[in-house]
């Protein structure tokens, strides 16, 4: 059974005209659009979503940056889906395999013990900028973490699991999901290639990361809790 669903914050709105492309890394206010816009279409496409969908578009539309043309072509994939296919489509791309995990710390920790030192590390960067994690999913939930980028305009925890990003990344591709889409977007707001070392996240993506199964039950992945998952002051 889901859990219901908390409403977002809408993006900044634009111009409905798609701006032309850019190659200069965009503003910090358009890469929060981007973040913002991402953790939407990333999240579990409920009525709210639909409901967001024209403001996202818009938004998306205004920004100038690369970065946009992939999110551009998502949410045009996305408003030409009906509801029920576009959920249904959804949970058979990340309910069904952790190998789409939407969750950064199992790219890294797997179903291991350290992953609990990895998820307080998460707990603890939204402390830092006077926030506390308050939904029902995990503090890595990749959602949580694009929201929390958007809100500060530290994307510091983006920088630091950049691996997990492009193997996601790669593994959607490879499935040849639109949400793949989602995740150029995201990349390409990050410096640097994407991604800089194919040959080893190719590797990783189909090995995945590193499990230890005695005593340990399998982490429980899906749509548990939606945006806004932060709450608080920024300092």
């Amino acid at each position: 059974m889901r859990s219901g669903h908390a409403k977002t914050e809408p993006v900044r709105a634009a111009s409905t005209t798609a701006a032309a492309p850019s190659d200069k890394p965009s503003p910090a206010t358009d890469t929060a659009v981007l973040h913002q816009a991402a953790a939407h279409c990333l999240a579990y496409p409920d009525a709210d979503f639909r409901t967001a969908l024209p403001l996202l578009r818009r938004a998306v539309d205004g920004v100038r940056h690369q970065a946009a043309v992939p999110l551009r072509d998502f949410t045009a994939y996305a408003a030409g889906e009906s509801a029920a296919a576009l959920a249904a489509h959804y949970v058979e791309t990340f309910d069904f395999t952790n190998r789409h995990s939407l969750h950064l710390s199992w790219w890294t920790d797997g179903d291991t013990r350290r992953r609990g030192r990895s998820l307080l590390r998460f707990k603890d960067a939204y402390r830092a900028h006077g926030l506390e994690h308050a939904g029902e999913d995990l503090p890595d939930f990749l959602p949580a973490v694009l929201e929390f980028a958007a809100a500060t305009g530290s994307d510091a925890l983006l920088r630091e699991h950049r691996p997990a990003l492009e193997l996601l990344r790669l593994a959607l591709t490879e499935r040849a999901t639109p949400y793949a889409r989602v995740l150029d977007s995201v990349c390409a707001t990050l410096p640097g290639a994407s991604p800089a070392d194919r040959a080893a996240a190719h590797a990783l993506a189909r090995g995945g990361p590193p499990r230890e199964e005695v005593g340990l039950e399998a982490a429980a992945y899906g749509h548990l809790g939606l945006l806004p998952v932060l709450t608080g002051d920024q300092r």
